[in-house]
């Protein structure tokens, strides 16, 4: 139903060594919604991709999704939470559709564990 918080991100904070890559960054997706990312390069639209994903991880804040806090929940879990990205035109399968490659991604990633 729309209007339930399905991803809430609250003060991330994601760092490269020693360099800050996200700052106190908060976003909230309702359920049924559908959001763009908009920004230069270097703005940090991956690394908020990653960090949801668990790579690199936040050094602080917090990521629920559907309730769930994912913040230090190892990457191959969060994959089963069915959190997966399409690459942006690289090393995917171009004849299949985006929800396919997505699916082949969490596929290969449960032979790892």
């Amino acid at each position: 139903m729309a209007g339930t918080t399905l991803l809430d991100i609250k003060g991330i904070e994601t760092y490269y060594g020693n360099i800050r890559a996200l700052n106190g960054v908060d976003v909230s997706v309702n359920q049924g919604e559908i959001v763009a990312l908009i920004g230069a390069n270097g703005a940090g639209k991956s690394t908020l991709m990653m960090t949801i994903f668990g790579a690199p991880r936040a050094r602080a804040g917090t990521i629920t999704f559907a309730g769930t806090d994912i913040t230090k929940m190892p990457t191959h879990e969060i994959a089963r939470l069915r959190i997966a990205q399409s690459p942006e035109g690289r090393r995917i399968f171009p004849r299949m559709t985006v929800m396919e490659n997505l699916q082949m991604g969490a596929s290969l990633d449960n032979l790892k564990h």
